[in-house]
């Protein structure tokens, strides 16, 4: 006879019967134990359970049984093995927790066999949904750490790049500059900056990263990184680089290509001259184009295009003037304030910023409320607006604006 691993365990007082029982099913290759009472037993089931119980037990210390061993999360069936006369007998003996019924004397073998072959089925099947629900629940252990892990990260990441970011409400040349930026992750895609070139002039760029998440938000420290040494290379005198926005983008360009990350940015450079009154800019691919608005005159975006930044190995980028002869309101947003916007024609999205920037919504905060995104917690996309404003504009524009170390770049880091 085949060896069977299954085990079985026998309670029966009566002597004969019980070992009448196991040599039969010993007979058929199963590991058989059997004790003249459930005390007898007791060390089995802590030891090592059995698969099946034969018992000659009444109803009431089958219930007792049964219970005891449902508690312990395991299919362990119960098999009634008893003299009865009486078919109420066989009733109370299922109702009190047993699967199944077999009648003393065992003169027909084969209905344990047949007993034993369906219990077994759903004893391997309770057995299989067990170990899918022990393994389920390491998996999901496994998952909440490594989810908690990835937040901290997060969480780390976040303040390197809210430290990354300028001020608020700074002066600098006389612009009054603001900002806001909202992720649509933990972590920002979108990047922007503001800060003084010298006493004449100031740089402001605003980029959109390609993706989100991590990886997106490490391209936003090598962009912090890069313009700090661009900044600290022009007073070293090595390299004039910071004064030229369509140089910024090659430089941009050729790091982001060594990375390997096949990342790539759409980016809007721009330098503002306070004594010549202009503002020269470079333009990688970055939409919408910055909105600009004079006093008394008509707002509208400013002209130019150009490739993205960090996808082509010799790129040519060109650079744009703009003479400000009036005060000036300047805007840079990212493309996710688009996604906001009520319409779903793009050009009436263009058409209806245009109207928020001109509409008397010429601060980052009317923007914001305007727009309402301080309620908005689960956004389609990064969201990063940059205002520059010439201070020559009402004093009531500039609420709150504080006046930067004029010997210090804004921002710098």
């Amino acid at each position: 006879m085949t060896a069977r691993t299954e085990r079985i365990l026998i309670i029966d007082a009566d002597d004969a019967a019980r070992a009448d029982l196991d040599r039969y099913l010993v007979s058929r290759g199963f590991y058989v134990h059997g004790y003249s009472s459930i005390a007898d037993a007791r060390k089995l089931f802590d030891d090592d359970p059995p698969d099946v119980i034969f018992a000659d037990l009444p109803p009431k210390t089958i219930s007792d049984l049964t219970s005891g061993l449902a508690h312990d999360g395991d299919f362990l069936p119960l098999i009634a093995f008893s003299h009865v006369t009486t078919a109420n007998e066989v009733i109370e003996a299922l109702r009190a927790g047993a699967v199944d019924f077999v009648l003393k004397p065992l003169t027909d073998k084969t209905a344990v066999e047949d007993v034993l072959g369906r219990l077994f089925d759903r004893v391997r099947i309770h057995r299989l949904n067990r170990l899918y629900r022990q393994e389920l629940e390491e998996a999901n252990t496994d998952l909440r750490e490594g989810i908690s892990e990835l937040r901290a990260d997060q969480r780390a990441g976040r303040k390197v790049q809210l430290k990354m970011l300028p001020d608020h409400k700074v002066m600098v040349n006389g612009l009054a500059l603001d900002y806001l930026i909202k992720p649509s992750l933990f972590l920002s895609g979108d990047f922007l900056d503001y800060f003084r070139i010298s006493d004449d002039q100031t740089l402001v760029y605003i980029a959109d990263v390609s993706g989100h998440g991590a990886s997106s938000a490490f391209v936003t420290v090598l962009l912090k990184n890069l313009t700090n040494r661009l900044q600290r290379n022009l007073r070293r005198g090595s390299s004039d680089d910071i004064l030229y926005p369509e140089r910024i983008l090659q430089r941009i360009n050729s790091e982001l290509l060594d990375t390997g990350l096949g990342k790539h940015v759409t980016v809007f450079v721009g330098i503002i001259s306070s004594s010549a009154r202009t503002l020269r800019y470079a333009v990688g691919a970055h939409f919408p184009m910055p909105a600009i608005s004079f006093r008394g005159g008509e707002t509208h975006f400013l002209e130019g295009s150009g490739l993205p930044v960090g996808l082509f190995e010799d790129p040519e980028w060109e650079e744009f003037e703009l003479s400000l002869p009036e005060p000036f309101h300047l805007f840079l947003f990212s493309d996710g304030i688009l996604e906001v916007l009520d319409d779903a024609n793009l050009d009436k999205k263009e058409q209806q910023l245009l109207e928020l920037v001109s509409g008397g919504r010429q601060t980052i905060a009317s923007l914001s409320d305007a727009l309402r995104l301080e309620g908005k917690s689960d956004l389609p996309d990064d969201i990063a607006i940059v205002s520059v404003t010439d201070v020559t504009v009402t004093d009531s524009d500039l609420q709150g604006v504080s006046v930067t170390d004029a010997g210090k770049p804004a921002g710098a880091g």
